[in-house]
């Protein structure tokens, strides 16, 4: 027999629930209370015991009624017109940001808006008039577009679903740097992932790289093969080799030692 179960509400994020009482199965729709307040979800798994990733924090008020069903087509019909509305208002306080979506808990106590922007952004009075639009506790978030790229997802130009929605927990600052260090072309096309930023992977293997290069001179540097003058002009980091240009005809490969 399953005791728990995973519900998917309606931002797509997910729950695991103790089955309690209820008569439950899958797609069947559920109000659920959670720290954040109630939620409408719908059941889309049975686990027989919680899994590291999961605490049993929410639990399962009722089995969704016609009533919660057509109140929560009425919140997100609200939701959608909130994200205009936020979006206007924002322009009216001169505020440079890209509202996302907007979320009412199931009972509208709460209304989050999450946006982006490029700078931090005081948004005081602009809560405060949507506070006096909706007449519920505001709340705005600011996330980040790498964020905004986990929750999309896609495909990575490796080939494969994008690190950030499939096993990344923490998403890392990544520099130019560390392209640089990876002798990697500086093209924004090469090196920038589908959010625009400097591809996640790049951090992977940095340190090796930066291991693997205090012995190697860098491009341009002057160096001495057999007695004569010449200039690097380039490297196999992982193989520990370096070419050396001696004249225009002459290019010899040198490892370190």
């Amino acid at each position: 027999m399953s005791n728990f179960v995973k519900v998917r509400f309606n931002d797509k994020k997910e729950s695991i629930c103790h089955k309690e009482e209820f008569n439950l199965k899958k797609n069947i729709t559920v109000i659920v209370e959670t720290k954040n307040g109630l939620q409408f979800g719908t059941v889309i798994d049975f686990l027989d015991k919680l899994a590291d990733k999961y605490t049993e924090e929410d639990k399962i008020i009722r089995i969704a009624t016609k009533k919660d069903y057509l109140k929560n087509l009425s919140n997100i019909e609200e939701e959608n017109k909130a994200v205009k509305k936020c979006q206007e208002l924002s322009l009216k306080h001169d505020l440079n940001i890209q509202v996302l979506d907007a979320k009412f808990t199931f009972d509208r106590e709460q209304l989050v808006f999450r946006f982006i922007s490029d700078t931090r952004i005081d948004f005081r009075d602009l809560a405060k008039d949507l506070a006096k639009c909706y007449r519920t506790r505001i709340e705005l978030r600011q996330i980040g577009i790498r964020d905004k790229a986990r929750e999309v997802s896609g495909l990575g130009p490796c080939g494969r679903k994008l690190c950030c929605s499939s096993f990344l927990k923490d998403i890392n600052s990544v520099s130019i740097n560390m392209a640089k260090n990876q002798n990697i072309s500086l093209n924004p096309t090469k090196i920038n992932g589908c959010c625009g930023r400097l591809l996640c992977c790049l951090n992977y293997e940095d340190e090796t790289y930066k291991e693997c290069r205090k012995k190697l001179p860098n491009i341009g540097d002057k160096v001495k093969v057999n007695d004569k003058l010449g200039t690097v002009v380039s490297l196999d980091i992982l193989n520990g080799t370096y070419s050396v240009e001696l004249s225009k005809n002459e290019i010899v490969k040198e490892t370190i030692k």
